[in-house]
């Protein structure tokens, strides 16, 4: 799994994919049916996301009414903004529909 911060136009939201890149075709495809066409993301490191959510990420690694490919972890941007340092995130990923 890749753990990425999406930045969107309703603010930041930690994301979780089985997506090999977070500008893949497909992921950008499933991402644009939920409304985000537009983005800019930075991966974080898996473990450092398991550490930090703690029980949260096994509860939603094991929702299974969540699609495998993609789970929404934090969508509470003001959180998922003060989570990670700009050091722990790697270079960015834009898209542009």
């Amino acid at each position: 799994m890749k753990a990425g911060i999406f930045f969107t136009g309703s603010g930041p939201i930690l994301l979780l994919t089985s997506y090999e890149t977070l500008d893949d075709p497909q992921l950008v495809e499933k991402l644009e049916t939920k409304g985000i066409k537009r983005y800019i993301a930075f991966e974080v490191d898996e473990d450092k996301v398991r550490e930090r959510y703690g029980m949260h990420y096994t509860v939603v690694m094991n929702d299974l009414r969540q699609a495998s490919d993609l789970r929404v972890l934090d969508y509470d941007g003001h959180h998922v903004f003060n989570m990670f340092r700009f050091d722990e995130m790697h270079p960015p990923v834009k898209h542009d529909a």
